[in-house]
């Protein structure tokens, strides 16, 4: 039996067709980032995997739907699936193969179901967004719906009687993250018409708009994303302590998600403003020590 044939059994998905539904979230999952996907496949008990997988493919969905397309169909995209969602929830079942498998994890870890209530409550911002003028609009963001997206995924390590200073480690480790996604991505954003620094943080460096859609090798473009990637490395190290909060079975997964977001700053910082027309990515041989060493970690008894 396959590795992921054992971890659906490990955790408790005998059904055929739930089977099928975890197993084509697992796909989607993978195609959308595949070194996390990975980490996550070598690092987390079995019994784990498929879970973490149907909150990372209904976090993804939602945020796929927020963003494709004219607003007015985002809207009404958006409020379809968290109609399907919330009947799901409310009813203990669904015809769509996209939310049975999140209403099966949830039945598996209650105190998921109020972390998916948080971000649909949340998820409307998005459809609202027109950029950050000013850093307490970026924080802004991080409280209402970067940290209620990833409070999907940690909030299944904590349960429902999550340690004190969990979350706000948590917001920590997101708000690094964020910053770090927002700087590497911003070639893709930009073709998407987003534009997702704080336009405050742009005046200070002297740097438009333009200056980046246009990919300018600039003083103020390289002092700009050296600024950004300087904040998010700041976070993320100070980050460290939702290690320690996890419980041991996230504990290696947590601690390999801080190191290849950080070595990710590394490579975007040493492209400077390459960055804005391309991402940086980790250096693989980097990746992949982290990566076994923090299986070796996780394959320890406990």
């Amino acid at each position: 039996m396959s590795r992921w044939g054992t971890a659906l059994d490990a955790a408790g998905i005998s059904d055929p067709r739930l089977r099928e539904d975890y197993t084509h979230q697992r796909k989607l999952v993978a195609g959308y980032r595949r070194s996390s996907y990975l980490a996550a496949r070598l690092l987390l008990p079995p019994p784990l995997l498929p879970h973490l997988i149907a909150a990372t493919a209904f976090m993804h969905r939602t945020d796929t739907l927020l963003d494709s397309g004219p607003a007015e169909e985002r809207a009404g995209a958006f409020a379809e699936w968290a109609k399907q969602v919330r009947d799901g929830l409310a009813g203990g079942g669904s015809e769509h193969a996209a939310v049975r498998p999140l209403l099966h994890t949830v039945s598996a870890h209650p105190g998921l179901r109020e972390r998916v209530e948080d971000f649909l409550d949340a998820a409307p911002l998005e459809l609202e967004f027109t950029g950050f003028a000013a850093e307490a609009d970026y924080q802004r963001y991080v409280d209402t719906y970067a940290l209620p997206a990833f409070m999907l995924i940690a909030g299944l390590f904590a349960g429902e009687d999550t340690p004190v200073g969990y979350r706000e480690a948590c917001r920590v480790y997101i708000d690094g993250s964020q910053r770090l996604d927002f700087v590497n991505d911003l070639s893709e954003d930009l073709a998407d018409g987003r534009l997702n620094l704080v336009r405050e943080t742009l005046d200070a460096h002297g740097v438009s708009r333009v200056d980046l859609e246009k990919a300018r090798d600039t003083s103020g473009t390289r002092s700009l994303v050296a600024h950004v990637l300087g904040q998010a490395h700041q976070s993320l190290s100070g980050s460290r302590s939702l290690v320690g909060l996890a419980p041991p079975e996230g504990r290696p997964l947590f601690r390999a998600m801080i190191e290849i977001e950080q070595l990710t700053a590394t490579a975007a910082a040493a492209k400077g403003p390459g960055v804005l027309r391309a991402p940086a990515r980790p250096p693989l041989p980097a990746t992949a020590r982290v990566l076994l060493r923090e299986r070796r970690h996780a394959r320890r008894p406990r």
